[in-house]
């Protein structure tokens, strides 16, 4: 899949408007005709049923002529876009979709900041000679290329985010053999560890600091936010001032993501294995360190290792969440018990080894990523330990006896 930027000029940006307009009122058409049914106790109508009452005969009533001013495709894909949501929510419901439990599908909303639809080469749109991106009854749209299209794509959707950008994200087919030549095989292996002061340590020793990214930002969206608690509701003010604040997530989420590609694709082309903890990310975002948690972006970098080895041939193990990594020398495997985050280096009491604690749980990751399997899931809780006594009693208040 590829993205690139596009730059509507005033005519296309209102003939998108209204083709993102129509497809969400198929789409909620769509989602009331299914819920009708199950309200009457009556069988769910067939994909064909839908489109010939929702489109083809709607474009004939005067409520829904203007159903007629954009592109049938459009049109199309929203109802499958429909069918899709049902299917994958039965299939959540019986256990068979992995991830987690998703809800019915729901009616969308004009007021949504995220709008998109969906081209395929039914609806004959193309890429002119000038690199402009022609859509049926848009017309030829300003295009900025960062690279060049291997080939033909099958499919292209056109989204404007919540900052007001347009993007078009077209679907490709790659070959296996020219991502194998465009990323040889290596005989190294790591370990990766995942922090907050560190974004990444390897276990070679490298330490990657955390960019930080929303927390650099925090000043501008201060304000920025500030600025729009001002502006009252409905006006145009207030909508250029959600517009600012808006761009200026877009710009931290942007650089956060490019962050996050540039360091996985190095780790991807310098490995052949890579071993990464399945950390627990829902847990750790009801914690004082939910911030943090957030800008570090852990389970999209994660997810961007597992794609990029499964494309370039590379093996990504995840080890279980509970493997005492913190805790286990890597030198002579001796556990020596949980310790407090204020503890960076301690010795090992087995073998008198000076250990960084950071580093150390990175080469116990890749230790264990050799004789763990790729199994969806972490192991089984262990058993409960005592708290160390700096850690235990409420946190921020004195852990002194207290007079009665």
């Amino acid at each position: 899949m590829t993205l690139v930027r596009l730059y509507p000029d005033a005519s296309q940006r209102t003939a998108l408007a209204k083709a993102f307009g129509c497809a969400r009122v198929v789409f909620n058409d769509a989602v009331r005709a299914r819920e009708s049914a199950r309200t009457a106790g009556l069988p769910f109508p067939k994909a064909g049923e839908l489109s010939t009452r929702l489109i083809t005969q709607a474009k004939q009533t005067a409520s829904r002529a203007w159903l007629g001013e954009v592109s049938a495709v459009v049109l199309q894909q929203s109802l499958r876009d429909a069918e899709r949501a049902y299917k994958n929510f039965f299939a959540s419901l019986k256990g068979t979709r992995k991830g987690t439990r998703l809800g019915a599908p729901r009616l969308k909303s004009r007021k949504d900041r995220r709008q998109s639809i969906r081209f395929t080469a039914n609806a004959r749109w193309h890429i002119d000679k000038a690199g402009r991106l022609n859509l049926p009854k848009v017309g030829a749209v300003k295009v900025k290329w960062s690279r060049s299209l291997p080939v033909t794509p099958s499919s292209v959707t056109v989204i404007k985010d919540a900052a007001g950008r347009y993007f078009a994200s077209f679907v490709i087919a790659t070959a296996p053999a020219a991502d194998a030549a465009r990323m040889p095989d290596s005989h190294q292996q790591t370990g990766i560890d995942l922090g907050l002061t560190h974004f990444a340590i390897l276990s070679d020793g490298t330490k990657i600091d955390s960019p930080r990214f929303l927390r650099r930002a925090e000043k501008k969206l201060k304000k920025a936010q500030r600025e729009l608690s001002r502006k009252q509701k409905g006006s145009k003010n207030r909508n250029k001032a959600r517009l600012k604040v808006a761009r200026a997530h877009a710009h931290v989420a942007d650089a956060r993501r490019e962050f996050h590609h540039q360091l996985s694709t190095k780790l991807i082309r310098e490995n052949q294995a890579i071993g990464v903890e399945d950390l627990a990310v829902k847990a750790l975002a009801r914690t004082p360190l939910a911030k943090s948690v957030h800008d570090a972006g852990w389970s999209q970098f994660v997810a961007m290792l597992e794609y990029k080895a499964q494309r370039y041939g590379r093996t990504l193990v995840k080890i279980g969440r509970f493997v005492p990594t913190s805790q286990t020398c890597s030198v002579c495997d001796t556990v020596d018990g949980p310790k407090p985050l204020h503890i960076r280096e301690w010795t090992c009491p087995a073998c008198g080894t000076v250990l960084d604690r950071d580093i150390n749980s990175a080469r116990n990751v890749k230790k264990a990523a050799g004789l763990a399997v790729p199994a969806c899931g972490a192991p089984v809780r262990p058993e409960p330990v005592l708290a160390q006594r700096d850690e235990a009693g409420s946190h921020g208040f004195s852990t002194r006896p207290r007079a009665a």
